[in-house]
């Protein structure tokens, strides 16, 4: 996307479809000229005024509540503006159309986000925060999207970037004057500072991605031979028919999905083929699917009938496991099920959940134990949490420079690697550039060559 700062943009910043009310929202240097040309006079700045909104022939298109926001203390940085107008489609279109005749355009996706980050009203951690908070389906959700957007992750990545400009002008210093007499406890503070900031970097990484987690959701695979109530428990579970529910086996030739929440975090349920050889071609598609898609979840919830405990196929052995021996309705007497306890074996990584998704026996236990699993899968062992694997692979790459850092006997290579390191974090924040190491080295030294 090409953006032009020197463009004005608008766009609909509430919801499409009818409504109460719908916000335009306009950005850019001609803000002011435009928000003059519809309402005939500026506001005072940040002061919410009604007021009517005409086209260039003086057509009264709504009555509006206006907001006049100049930059630098607006969204993006520039100047902006917000018109409130009533939310039905006509009015809606005949406000933007009369926009695009002022000479502002409509924005890009994304766009209004993306010059605040060049304006500097943000980083690109909060960039991406907005998407988050935006997407976010569950309260947990949003407050690590908050958190993220408030500055906490960017704030780790800029105290790192400072320590390793120092570093780095600090190196810079000894190579450009090699002939001083420098005391040996120079070189050794910059290795221990190098290695202390590493250290932080690698405690953050080791986080099992429960970030990244929490941000996009878990999968939970629903397992097992035909015709052990998958289905069944699906539908319990979402309390809804997501599956077609048949003793005939088979019935469930492709991996069937759905959104649920557990403890505050989402997750999707993977209703899958019943795992067996069979000669049916389109049966045994389904089975490799289903077995595709279970070997990439985060846990798998193995169904079994009856007693005893299933050896899992060898590739799902290293699968976090929940197993559960369905269909109890149709083994126990009508006296126990109501108070009927899972079957624990000494070893809890063994243990049996007995269950009836029909008559609802052993459900509360089953989903206690799958919020359980939820949050130890997904809760964040530090805070705050890496969330995109594009953030993971800048830490991972500024690491490995700190550590071939610290194995170097060349200061020029040494310094070498601190600058790649320095670089690695600017690209998740998008605010450390080469002009910062020279300003650092500049300010701190005065080599000035």
């Amino acid at each position: 996307m090409q953006v032009g700062l020197s463009d004005t943009i608008f766009a609909l910043a509430s919801g499409q479809g009818r409504s109460a009310l719908a916000v335009i929202r306009i950005s850019g240097e001609g803000s002011g000229a435009v928000l003059s040309e519809l309402i005939g006079q500026l506001p005072p700045a940040r002061r919410a005024v009604v007021r009517v909104l005409r086209d260039a022939d003086g057509a009264v298109l709504d009555q509006a509540v206006v907001l006049w926001l100049p930059g630098p203390s607006s969204y993006t940085g520039e100047d902006s503006g917000e018109l409130h107008v009533h939310g039905g489609t006509a009015v809606i279109e005949g406000v933007m159309l009369a926009l695009s005749r002022l000479g502002a355009r409509p924005a890009e996706p994304g766009e209004f986000t993306r010059r605040a980050v060049l304006c500097g009203r943000m980083d690109l951690l909060a960039a991406e925060a907005v998407a988050d908070l935006i997407d976010a389906e569950t309260l947990v959700q949003r407050d690590q999207a908050l958190q993220q957007m408030q500055g906490a992750l960017g704030a780790i990545y800029e105290t790192w970037a400072a320590r390793l400009l120092q570093l780095l002008a600090q190196q810079e210093a000894l190579i450009d004057f090699p002939d001083e007499d420098l005391p040996p406890q120079v070189e050794a503070a910059l290795q221990a500072e190098t290695l202390a900031v590493a250290a932080e970097m690698r405690s953050h990484l080791d986080d099992g991605g429960q970030g990244e987690r929490l941000r996009t959701g878990l999968v939970f695979a629903i397992a097992g031979p035909p015709n052990v109530g998958k289905s069944t428990l699906i539908n319990a579970l979402c309390r809804r028919e997501i599956a077609i529910v048949s003793p005939q086996a088979g019935t469930t030739r492709d991996v069937l999905e759905a959104r649920i929440e557990l403890a505050g975090i989402p997750v999707t349920l993977l209703d899958t083929a019943g795992l067996r050889e069979t000669a049916d071609t389109i049966e045994a598609e389904g089975v490799r699917r289903a077995r595709a898609r279970i070997a990439s979840a985060d846990l798998l919830i193995a169904l079994q009938v009856g007693e005893g405990i299933e050896t899992l196929p060898e590739q799902h052995a290293g699968l976090q496991v929940v197993r559960v021996r369905t269909k109890q309705d149709l083994f126990l007497a009508p006296e126990l099920t109501a108070n009927h306890h899972p079957i624990d074996p000494p070893d809890r990584s063994d243990q049996i959940l007995a269950v009836s998704a029909v008559t609802g026996v052993g459900m509360a236990a089953l989903q206690n134990e799958l919020e359980r699993v939820t949050r130890a899968l997904a809760a964040p062992r530090g805070s705050p949490a890496l969330s995109r694997a594009r953030h993971r692979m800048a830490i991972e790459e500024a690491l490995a420079c700190l550590v071939r850092a610290t194995q170097s006997p060349l200061a020029e290579l040494r310094g070498e690697e601190l600058r790649l390191s320095v670089q690695a974090l600017g690209r998740v924040t998008g605010r450390v550039g080469v002009e910062d190491v020279l300003d650092s080295v500049f300010s701190q030294f005065c080599i000035g060559k």
